[in-house]
């Protein structure tokens, strides 16, 4: 498996220990409709949250939700529409990013909340 993705796939388990220590339920884990996928739905409180998360070690250029493009939030925007069509139970949702910036094999969690681009 190419390193990045391994790096996507540890990131998504990293994030969901750190989601379940702040109380959130997960629904669903890289929940796909064609070619559209949210990497976790998830609900706290009243809210559904779709996050996004993304991952990099430290000695990377940038941040790691410096790579949640107009572009990419747009493709989370549809599948979020498709998934609340066959799950119109929510009426509350909210879209988050999860960063996850490894460094000396500690994680590092920065939770943007309520984000609209």
């Amino acid at each position: 498996m190419a390193p990045h993705i391994q790096l996507g796939k540890d990131g998504e388990k990293l994030a969901i220990e750190f989601l379940l220590k702040k109380g959130y339920e997960i629904l669903h884990r890289n929940w796909r409709y064609s070619f559209y996928e949210i990497d976790i739905i998830a609900r706290r409180d009243k809210f559904l949250h779709i996050i996004e998360v993304k991952t990099l070690h430290a000695s990377s250029a940038g941040y790691p939700e410096d790579s949640v493009t107009k572009r990419k939030f747009k493709r989370l925007l549809n599948a979020a529409d498709e998934f609340l069509y066959h799950h119109p139970e929510y009426r509350h949702v909210q879209y988050d990013i999860l960063s996850i910036t490894i460094r000396n094999a500690q994680p590092e969690f920065f939770l943007i909340e309520d984000v609209y681009l």
